[in-house]
């Protein structure tokens, strides 16, 4: 009997020599298992434009598909927020898909199409592991515990997170006031639908920053246009002079950029090499927590500079004068002004809105 050539690299070429086997042997001399491997030695040859015009679902040819649903393009085609949703899923615990502490459920099965054609082909390899041997026992092991993982970054990429309520236009208004305030240590303090001293409103405000200027840039009544206003003047204020990086991870974010593009621009403009994961934590994360650290400290000088008289202090290292309050000076109670001499930042070897 001929035996499979796999040097040959043409699916045609392929085919061909699959069909001589068969008129050698005979079709009804041929079991299930060979003609399954005659078929995957053709399939793994095509290209990816002749994969999809074929009818033939074999296991590993499912494996083949529902690794694509799951792979980096397919994802972010359907995640809101592209690559930055992937990375974002493993920001806080690089193991939630190694493991997840979500459950899939009979439901998600039942909604969402690729995870249910991955789970029908995780069932079909599983029944082909109890009769599997060998190097093919412990691929199709590896086949099953990659799919299985998988399965919790497509059920996360379905379910899109919801920032905003009607964000859009519409002739209802959404209360969007910021309602901030200092506590009895004067610290501050403040509630609202959305703010951009919450670091979290200032992520989604960030993500979906496109969006919400195209849709209020014509009312000149929309909270969002004035809040995207005030968004704008913090960063430019806070980050663009002191923060330069994390100004043009900004600016290329929002103008569209890749991690892969903003990773190049971060190695040619600032010499420094970030992976593609950490660009987006920063976008993510550390950037919005500048953000609203920023805009805190602003309304906290405008505070008490218009509504209540404060007391300012010149730091002894860096010469800088700053409000005498918690969030620039150690308090210190030996010392007649309550606060250390030293600033924080100074204290801390830190900038100001990175402390």
């Amino acid at each position: 009997m001929m035996k499979l050539d796999y040097s040959i690299t043409s699916p045609e070429e392929r085919r061909d020599l699959v069909d001589k086997i068969i008129a050698e042997v005979g079709i009804d001399n041929l079991n299930p298992k060979a003609l399954e491997i005659m078929t995957d030695y053709i399939i793994f040859c095509m290209e990816k434009q002749e994969k999809k015009q074929k009818e033939i679902l074999t296991d590993n040819r499912m494996t083949t598909v529902n690794k694509r649903e799951a792979s980096m393009e397919g994802l972010t085609e359907k995640l809101e927020n592209g690559e930055d949703g992937l990375y974002n899923l493993m920001t806080n615990d690089k193991n939630v898909i190694f493991a997840p502490s979500a459950s899939i459920t009979k439901e998600d099965i039942e909604t969402i199409p690729a995870l249910r054609q991955l789970r029908e082909a995780i069932d079909l390899m599983v029944a082909k592991s109890k009769t599997a041997t060998g190097k093919d026992a412990f691929r199709i092991k590896r086949a099953i515990i990659e799919m299985r993982q998988e399965q919790y970054i497509i059920k996360a990429s379905y379910k899109k997170p919801i920032y905003f309520l009607r964000a859009g236009k519409g002739s209802q208004k959404i209360d969007w006031d910021d309602d901030i305030w200092l506590d009895e240590e004067g610290e501050i303090q403040y509630s609202g639908r959305c703010t951009i001293y919450n670091p979290k409103h200032v992520s989604a405000l960030l993500v979906n920053y496109n969006r919400l200027v195209q849709d209020s840039h014509e009312n000149l009544d929309s909270d969002i246009r004035w809040m995207i206003k005030d968004l704008e003047e913090v960063i430019e204020g806070s980050l663009r002079d002191e923060f330069p990086m994390y100004y043009d991870i900004i600016i290329h974010k929002l103008d569209g950029r890749s991690n892969v593009e903003i990773r190049d621009m971060l190695e040619e403009k600032h010499g420094i090499t970030h992976s593609l994961e950490y660009i987006s934590s920063l976008y993510r994360n550390k950037i919005p927590k500048m953000i609203a650290e920023a805009a805190q400290n602003r309304w906290l000088n405008w505070y008490y500079t218009y509504k209540e008289k404060g007391q300012w202090k010149t730091c002894t290292k860096c010469g800088k004068t700053k409000l005498a309050h918690n969030r620039y000076f150690s308090k210190n109670k030996t010392a007649k002004s309550g606060f250390y001499s030293i600033c924080k930042c100074c204290r801390n070897g830190k900038s100001e809105i990175e402390e």
